[in-house]
């Protein structure tokens, strides 16, 4: 047999030492003479996504040892996005990120392990995964741990973006406080990343498009006894990848990546997604320019029309045939050659997909929106670029002028907000929440969905160098590039000038003349902040630009 990483601490003499730690685990001879494999599980008590991984990691392990394989497992930490919303506990979520992948490599290249499957689930924790998986360049299987199903309240499915909008019904006086605790029992069922089309949901359906995980993965719920059996396939698919020593990088290039890119502009998926797949790229060897985004957005319709900007769930995705079926209407757009983790190329496994309900997945001759889910926007309030998600905006916003209201906070505009300070035809700015200036990028669900909660969605737009959840619908534009830290234009806007969203001609401008910025610029001092402290501290200093992905520049 072929060396493996393994041997190092399992054959020889000079392994006695390493052999002798692992018999305390328990371990036999006969354990030792095989491959070791890492199960990464990211399971804890804490977060509705990851509750149920612990069951879905055991049925992985049994799938390697049936190959003739050692699992081992550790874990990493979670964050749950939804409780850390809206406080200062959402600047920890995206530095979490490099945390994670950081976490993965180190005890993958400590105790040097043959192969891995990733059991993984939710926003910060898939993407941190994939990139420790590109990292270290090992044959990986990712099982993702599935979607929660809807909630229902009087007849009507509901999912968590539907909480923070009742919250400001609740404030406008449109619901009851009776109704409001209804919803907060019904709108999550149990376990699972929560049901729309969320980033956690997008980034499973990402890995899937990218040939990371089995057929289905990305779509099935969490409840299902098909994730048990995709995840223990995993666990032997895993094996079979090590005999062939097919590794990561031969599946995770530039074009798989756009792959994946097409089907989550189909999809109508979370802005996030741009942060994490630019990360991702870099991690494999390659830059990721924010305009090859819209590039491919332009030239992808958005097919469904998912929650929460439409009707549908995750499991109605997974009904109508989930990632497969969808991209086999791709079919056309995608670059079917790659390889994937079931060994064969994308081709391969499409010759067996097939849609099953038109009404979720739409024909390319009929789509939901001409072009894709995410658009770029560049102009004098985001030389950088900026990002909003296109799909979930209603077509009367689509282009936009509005006096400014200026917030240094987040939790300032929510105030304003419920507290019916923001009027009709405002741009409501927020910024010094970017990655060094939150630090931490704060996702801003509390906001938007304020803003569509009081009845103003289609009469007020937000822009941030923060970020949204990918349950924000609406005229929510993120990420602007430079940050108001490092003194991007963003930093200079005052209260009531004029700012200009155009989403067709890919616009955002800061409506006052060349020569007031010049002044305003000269006379800019960054304000005085809070000094974090522990890891908010570290990621502050060296988290690069949102248009690059928010990665460690070091």
């Amino acid at each position: 047999m072929r060396e493996l990483r393994s041997d190092v601490v399992r054959k020889g003499v000079e392994a006695t030492p390493h052999r002798s730690l692992f018999r305390a685990l328990g371990l036999t001879d006969e354990d030792l003479e095989k491959p070791l494999i890492a199960v990464v599980n990211s399971w804890n008590e804490v977060v509705p996504g990851h509750v149920h991984l612990r069951e879905l990691a055991e049925a992985v392990k049994d799938g390697v040892r049936e190959k003739g394989g050692t699992p081992l497992e550790f874990n990493t930490i979670a964050i749950c996005d939804g409780i850390a919303m809206g406080h200062e506990g959402m600047k920890t979520p995206l530095p979490s990120r490099e945390l994670i992948a950081a976490s993965v490599e180190l005890m993958i290249k400590a105790h040097r392990f043959d192969a891995m499957v990733m059991v993984a689930s939710c926003d910060k924790i898939v993407p941190g995964m994939v990139m420790a998986a590109c990292r270290l360049n090992i044959p990986t299987v990712f099982v993702t741990g599935g979607n929660m199903l809807p909630g229902s309240l009087n007849g009507r499915e509901i999912a968590f973006s539907h909480v923070y909008e009742a919250i400001a019904s609740y404030k406008a006086d449109k619901i009851s406080l009776d109704t409001l605790l209804e919803i907060e029992r019904s709108v999550c069922p149990g376990p699972g990343s929560c049901a729309g089309m969320y980033t956690a949901n997008t980034m499973a359906c990402l890995v899937e498009a990218m040939g990371l995980s089995l057929p289905g993965c990305g779509a099935t719920p969490a409840v299902y006894s098909e994730k048990i059996k995709i995840a223990r396939e995993s666990g032997r698919k895993v094996m079979e990848l090590l005999e062939r020593d097919l590794s990561v990088l031969e599946i995770v290039n530039e074009q798989s990546i756009e792959n994946a890119i097409r089907v989550d502009m189909a999809l109508g998926g979370s802005t996030n997604t741009v942060l994490h797949l630019s990360a991702i790229a870099r991690e494999a060897g390659f830059n990721l320019p924010l305009e090859r985004f819209d590039e491919l957005s332009r030239t992808t319709p958005h097919l469904c029309n998912m929650n929460p900007a439409g009707p549908y769930y995750m499991k109605d995705l997974y009904f109508a045939g989930g990632v497969q079926a969808l991209m086999k209407e791709l079919e056309g757009l995608l670059n079917l050659d790659v390889l994937t983790v079931t060994g064969n190329t994308l081709r391969e496994n499409l010759k067996t997909a097939k849609v099953v309900n038109r009404k979720v997945i739409r024909p390319l001759s009929r789509p939901v929106h001409r072009e894709g889910g995410i658009a770029i926007l560049w102009g004098s309030l985001a030389p950088k670029g900026s990002v909003v998600k296109q799909s979930a905006v209603d077509p009367l916003m689509m282009k936009f002028r509005g006096e400014a209201r200026v917030f240094d906070r987040e939790e300032d505009a929510v105030s304003a907000i419920l507290n019916k300070e923001i009027t009709e035809g405002t741009v409501v700015v927020i910024r010094y929440e970017g990655p060094k200036g939150g630090p931490g990028m704060r996702e801003m669900l509390a906001p938007t969905s304020a803003i569509s909660g009081m009845g103003l969605e289609r009469s007020v737009a937000l822009i941030t160098d923060g970020r949204f959840s990918g349950a924000t619908r609406g005229p929510a534009v993120g990420h602007v590039s430079p940050e108001a830290i490092e003194g991007g234009p963003i930093a200079l806007v005052r209260e009531g000038d004029e700012i200009e969203i155009d989403i067709p001609n890919r616009k955002l401008e800061l409506l006052i003349d060349e020569r007031e910025m010049e002044k305003r610029r000269k006379k800019w001092r960054p304000p005085q902040r809070k000094i974090e402290r522990g890891f908010l501290s570290l990621y502050s200093k060296v988290a690069g630009s949102a248009s690059e992905g928010a990665v460690f520049k070091v």
